[in-house]
């Protein structure tokens, strides 16, 4: 018997329709996703000067730890997942994504930078986008394969929104599912639909976003290319020791307190504290995007002769395991794109090549290889610094992503082509 068709006027118009039913549902999600990200931004700025201006509450941060536990042990539930709730959720449907996770998320962050985590805002933007793209898609009861592609729209739209590169979140949604494998490419124009008009949304609301430069556009030159090469792999490198750490953080913390897990962040926000005596500033606080004086590192600062130290990346790297390893919130990417700033810097002074050209190649290749999203990354650089140095973009991040390993950040991550003949495929995959 032949199934006999829907007479859902909503089923009739998919059918006839289909880019356009996706569309209407792009502009839908993305006035929401815009609008919060937009909302997250400016609160965010407001969060970092107020704590740049009152050093003193860094002292707090331990206690603020214990409030971030209370919060998604009292109203969390499966919110505590993050990210990887919403890959999850994509790869197997059933689980579901609560809204609650974007009123939480938001205000968790806010607390962890107020107080002098070291953390991102990636994180919190593309798990605002899933919950709200979620919740779009269960008011107008779509079934399971729509409630993929909508919730990776709002991955692009959190993603794209929140860095001001709808290019980049839009490949992104596709290619951070798995390791070697594009998503569903049905995807592609939702996504690249809410990418774009979630950033314009966000830019109406007039939360803006940092510009960096390259000056350096020299061409093409071999010899270049080969130190490109060489600062890939130390890219990967650290990309690949970022991730190790995050996940040996959390599952060491994870044992030891097992039977006190509200001592968790209290102890982590004590180590932060102990780790700024040891550094001796607080340059490593916070987005770290700029700093709170004239001399001391930041992103910006990175892309200039002078503008970090030799080992700025690892301190970096340091005190953002310990935050998001032992419970506070925010995002990896933010922290990552300095942790590459500054190692790029590092390498040009010592390799002699153009500082600015290497710190922007550290800034996208280090992310591409703990998120193993090479192609985004590529485009992230295009859009971020401009075409002329695409070649060496290319360059950097894939051989980041090649020698980052298989364990990035993401664990929900799925491998479909390994990296290497002796990985075996995810057995989750059929």
């Amino acid at each position: 018997m032949h199934k006999q068709p829907s007479s859902d006027p909503i089923d009739v118009f998919r059918s006839r329709f289909p880019y356009a039913y996706y569309l209407i549902i792009a502009v839908a999600v993305s006035f929401f996703i815009g609008s919060a990200v937009a909302l997250f931004l400016i609160l965010l700025d407001l969060t970092t000067v107020t704590r740049q201006a009152h050093p003193w509450l860094l002292y707090g941060l331990p206690v603020a730890g214990v409030f971030i536990w209370w919060v998604y042990h009292r109203f969390g539930k499966n919110s505590a997942a993050g990210n990887n709730l919403i890959i999850d959720e994509i790869h197997a449907p059933g689980g579901g994504v609560p809204l609650r996770m974007t009123p939480l998320v938001l205000f968790t962050t806010l607390i962890t930078h107020l107080f002098g985590g070291s953390a991102g805002r990636e994180g919190t933007a593309v798990q605002m986008g899933g919950s709200i793209a979620y919740r779009i898609g269960g008011w107008m009861k779509l079934d399971a394969g729509d409630m993929r592609i909508i919730l990776m729209m709002g991955i692009a739209g959190g993603f794209g929104a929140v860095f001001g590169t709808p290019v980049a979140g839009t490949v992104f949604a596709l290619e951070v599912l798995a390791i070697g494998k594009l998503g569903d490419l049905k995807a592609l124009v939702p996504c690249a639909v809410a990418a774009y008009l979630s950033d314009r949304v966000c830019q109406f609301w007039g939360a803006g976003h940092t510009h960096y430069a390259i000056g350096f556009a020299g061409g093409f030159d071999g010899k270049l290319l080969g130190w490109v090469l060489l600062a890939g792999v130390a890219f990967g490198c650290a990309s690949r020791l970022f991730s190790w750490s995050m996940h040996r953080v959390k599952d060491l913390s994870g044992k030891l307190f097992v039977a006190t897990p509200w001592l968790m962040p209290f102890v982590g926000g004590c180590i932060i504290i102990g780790l700024v005596f040891i550094a001796g500033t607080q340059d490593y606080l916070g987005l770290g995007v700029t700093a709170s004086h004239a001399d001391g590192v930041s992103i910006v600062s990175a892309f200039r002769e002078g503008g970090a130290e030799p080992f700025s990346w690892l301190w970096k790297l340091a005190f953002t395991v310990v935050t998001l390893g032992m419970g506070f919130k925010g995002g990896e990417v933010t922290p990552l794109f300095f942790i590459g700033a500054t190692l790029g810097n590092a390498i040009a002074l010592y390799a002699g090549v153009p500082v600015d050209l290497m710190a922007g190649l550290g800034f996208i290749a280090v992310f591409a290889g703990a998120t193993n999203t090479p192609v985004a990354c590529t485009l992230m650089g295009v859009e971020l610094f401009g075409p002329e140095n695409v070649v060496y973009f290319g360059a950097a991040c894939l051989m980041a992503y090649y020698f980052s390993g298989h364990a990035g950040i993401y664990s929900s991550q799925r491998v479909i082509i390994p990296k290497f003949g002796w990985v075996k495929k995810d057995p989750r995959h059929p």
